[in-house]
C-alpha cells in the first residue's frame, strides 16, 4: 500500500477511502474490478486525494444486493457533495461508475480521466458452451443441483466471475451487460481517456470508440502496457491527470 494514504470513512461512515494530502481533495479515484483504491498511490502522489474502496472492495463492505453501476454512483453522491466538485479518475469497473456520476451529476464532476474502462462492446459477446447452457437450463428446473451447475461455473466463467461471491457475482453479471452510450453523449466535463496497447479486458478499439462519443475527449494509447494499473501506464494517466489539473480553474 501506498506509505502517504491514511484511511479516512466518508458519508456518515457508508465508505471508506484512502486520503492523501489536504481537504477538500481535488481528485476521486475509483478503481477497478477485485481492486482497491490502494491502486492509485503513484497517480495522486503529492495532490489532495481520495481513493475510495467501493462497497464490495477493499475494507467496505459489500452492498445488500445487486448493485449496478448507476447504483454505484448514486452512492458516491453524498461524499461529492460534502467534499465539492471533482476530477475524478476511473479505472475499469470504477470508470463505469466515473461515467454514471459525470453524466447525471455534472456540477460534481469537474473533469474525467478514465482508463481500461469496458464502456464498449464492438463485437457480440461470444455465446456460452454448450454443456454450461445445459446444465444451467437443468438447474433452473431442479433437475441438477446447484453443486453442479457452479462446477461448471468454475469450469467455463472468466476469472472475476469465478473469484466473485454472492452478492458480489450478481452485481458484476449485471454490470456486463450495460449500456453506457447515451451517458457518454452527456458528458460535458473535459474528459481524458488512457489505455494499455495490449489491454484484453477492455480493448483499446473499443476504448477509442468510447472516447470518440464523448465531445472533445482526448485518447492516448501506452505502447506495450496492458490493463492493470502498472508501469508506464501509471505514468500515462498522472501525466493526463496533471496536464487536466493545470487546465482547469
Amino acid at each position: 500500500m501506498y506509505c502517504g494514504w491514511v484511511i479516512t470513512a466518508l458519508a456518515d461512515g457508508r465508505l471508506l477511502a484512502e486520503k492523501t494530502g489536504a481537504s477538500p481533495a481535488r481528485v476521486i479515484a475509483l478503481h477497478g474490478w477485485a481492486r482497491t483504491g490502494a491502486d492509485f498511490g503513484r497517480v495522486v502522489e503529492g495532490l489532495d486525494a481520495l481513493a475510495i474502496h467501493l462497497p464490495g472492495f477493499g475494507i467496505t463492505p459489500e452492498p445488500a444486493d445487486a448493485w449496478g453501476s448507476e447504483d454505484y454512483a448514486a452512492n458516491l453522491v453524498d461524499v461529492l457533495r460534502e467534499n465539492g466538485p471533482a476530477v475524478i479518475v476511473g479505472h475499469s469497473f470504477g470508470g463505469r461508475v466515473a461515467v454514471r456520476l459525470a453524466a447525471r451529476h455534472p456540477e460534481l464532476v469537474t473533469g474525467l480521466v478514465l482508463t481500461g474502462v469496458p464502456l464498449l462492446r464492438l463485437q457480440a459477446a461470444p455465446k456460452a458452451a454448450a454443456s454450461y447452457r445445459l446444465v444451467r437450463w437443468l438447474a433452473k428446473r431442479g433437475l441438477v443441483s446447484q453443486k453442479a451447475l457452479e462446477a461448471q461455473r468454475q469450469k467455463h466463467g472468466s476469472a472475476d466471475y469465478r473469484a466473485a461471491q454472492g452478492v458480489m457475482r450478481d452485481v458484476m453479471v449485471r454490470v456486463v451487460g450495460e449500456d453506457y452510450r447515451d451517458d457518454l453523449a452527456k458528458i460535458s466535463a473535459p474528459v481524458r481517456t488512457v489505455w494499455g496497447e495490449h489491454d484484453t479486458a477492455a480493448p483499446a478499439d473499443a476504448g477509442r470508440a468510447a472516447s470518440e462519443l464523448i465531445a472533445g475527449a482526448r485518447f492516448r494509447i501506452v505502447p506495450g502496457t496492458g490493463h492493470l494499473l502498472e508501469g508506464e501506464l501509471v505514468t500515462a494517466v498522472r501525466e493526463e491527470l496533471l496536464d487536466l489539473l493545470e487546465e482547469l480553474p
